[in-house]
């Protein structure tokens, strides 16, 4: 019995290392395909090493004093403030960030947090749309694979609203 532990050992070892790549490209943020309520979400659009690099530049210099620099928001978040305010929240994972579409977050970056009973400042006139464009890039960056694919759908399933006449 002696020889056969050698092939079976060689067979273990090869089926491991088989699974572990099947588990790396699986998880690798670039996972499979993705259903909500029944419909493929579109396939995610890749994030831009440029883009990532601009975008992490401009959350440093006007986003991470609230939000934090490892996108961690403040502590409690959730429990409002005594004016009844909310603390700035995690863009990471554990937020709820992406759980709002692009144009929702681009109208928060520009009229600020008082459109959800927040205090954070609106950046209209002092940020490009290339600058928001990238901050969110960053952000995005920082999400699991899921989060991203349920953040584009959600951002292909309500298009932008269109301004009422005036």
């Amino acid at each position: 019995m002696r020889p056969f532990k050698r092939p079976i050992a060689l067979l273990v070892m090869a089926l491991l290392a088989l699974a572990a790549l099947a588990w790396i490209f699986a998880f690798n943020g670039r996972g499979g395909p993705v259903e909500i309520n029944g419909t493929a979400v579109p396939p995610l659009p890749d994030l831009e090493a440029a883009l990532i690099n601009r975008g992490k530049t401009v959350y440093a210099q006007n986003c991470a004093s609230c939000h934090g620099l490892n996108l961690e928001g403040s502590a409690d978040w959730r429990q409002p403030l005594e004016d009844g305010s909310f603390p700035a929240p995690p863009h990471d994972t554990t937020g709820h960030t992406w759980h709002h579409p692009d144009f929702q977050l681009q109208e928060i970056i520009a009229k600020g947090g008082v459109l959800y009973n927040g205090t954070m400042p609106g950046f209209a006139g002092q940020l490009s749309e290339q600058e928001v464009e990238a901050v969110l890039v960053f952000i995005k960056s920082h999400w699991g694979y899921e989060e991203r694919a349920r953040q584009w759908w959600i951002t292909n399933t309500f298009p932008t609203p269109t301004p009422a006449p005036r």
